[in-house]
């Protein structure tokens, strides 16, 4: 398990100011804890629900990458990745709910895919079931 992160950490990782993420804590929208010496830690788990409005700064390498018209696009976090072989097992935590994806390792590598680096999954299916709760 990630350390709980700092809200500098927190709000470079959420691509907002300092300041708001302060806000949240004092207003409660985001959950944490304090050390003995009185600051706040944020554990990963509480940004999942908010990567999806993340801002994204551009990047060079951003740039050159095509825009992407699929709209089931899933923002979350790296919480495991395996590389065994010509495989790569990613699981993803959206939300609190965790997703697998298995890609080719080589992808993992140029994708330079870590635990706890922010992702976003792109859903492609032809069929889409449903299961009564």
């Amino acid at each position: 398990m990630a350390p709980p992160l700092t809200p500098r950490e927190a709000s470079l990782r959420l691509g907002i100011s300092y300041p708001t993420i302060k806000q949240w804590l004092y207003g409660g929208k985001i959950k944490a804890t304090k050390t003995p010496g009185g600051h706040y830690r944020i554990d990963e788990s509480e940004l999942d629900a908010l990567l999806h409005k993340a801002k994204r700064p551009e990047t060079p390498r951003r740039e050159m990458m095509r825009t992407i018209s699929g709209r089931n696009q899933l923002v979350g976090r790296v919480v495991e990745l395996k590389v065994d072989g010509l495989l790569a097992q990613v699981k993803i935590s959206v939300g609190g709910q965790v997703l697998t994806s298995i890609i080719t390792a080589d992808a993992a590598r140029e994708l330079h895919l870590a635990v706890g680096e922010t992702v976003a999954a792109l859903v492609k299916a032809t069929e889409v079931m449903v299961l009564r709760l």
